[in-house]
């Protein structure tokens, strides 16, 4: 019979705003791997077939984002794929996208502070899903109600922090009118378990009263 092939490991899901690539080991010598993806109530899907890199990106096979997936990853040779034989394969950990995608930095598009008032405006993280006319869904318009956003702000040079909620695009939040303020806005899913903060935005800062010197 023929040897047999190495199968794969440390098989991991890498998800970020539901773009999902597949990663494992080793780089495969004489074989090649396919990968299937298995759904709960979909059909299994073929991916990366006879492919010799050591990920995939099965973004287009997990949309419907509240199943649960698996991967199996077979190792073939180019001919295995004509007999008959079951390929060996290894099966990674279940996958739900809904559950364990980690949400991406919100974008911060404008902000003012004017008097008491510090006010942030900012954009939610796309997915590479689509709406039918070509749009691209953001993580926003999956998630629905599942998804707020956090602000967390403080004094420039100082290290208390404060935070507000936001369901929003927006917040508005009391400062002191005096002082210059820092802040970043970060998504959050509270009724997750695990991955339930997503990637903090940049820090910015104010600078009020600054600009009488430049």
């Amino acid at each position: 019979g023929n040897p047999v092939l190495p199968t794969a490991v440390n098989i991991t899901w890498s998800s970020i705003n539901f773009k999902t690539i597949l990663q494992w080991q080793p780089k495969p010598s004489g074989y090649f791997y396919t990968v299937e993806i298995h759904g709960q109530t979909s059909d299994t899907k073929k991916k990366c077939i006879l492919t010799t890199e050591t990920e995939c990106d099965v973004t287009d096979v997990l949309r419907n984002v509240k199943e649960t997936y698996t991967a199996h990853i077979l190792s073939v040779t180019s001919s295995g794929m004509d007999n008959f034989e079951e390929p060996p394969f290894a099966v990674s950990e279940k996958f739900t996208p809904y559950n364990q995608t980690v949400l991406g930095k919100p974008e911060i598009q404008n902000y003012t502070q004017k008097g008491s008032k510090l006010n942030v405006a900012f954009q939610d993280p796309l997915t590479p899903y689509t709406f039918p006319n070509g749009s691209f869904q953001s993580v926003r318009d999956i998630f629905q109600h599942d998804l707020e956003y956090k602000l967390y702000y403080w004094k420039d040079q100082s290290s208390g922090k404060k935070d507000a909620i936001t369901k929003g695009h927006t917040f508005e939040v009391s400062v002191d009118s005096a002082k210059n303020y820092c802040f970043y806005t970060q998504g959050s899913i509270p009724s997750r378990r695990e991955n339930r903060n997503g990637q903090e935005s940049v820090v910015l800062c104010t600078s009020i009263g600054r600009n009488i010197l430049d």
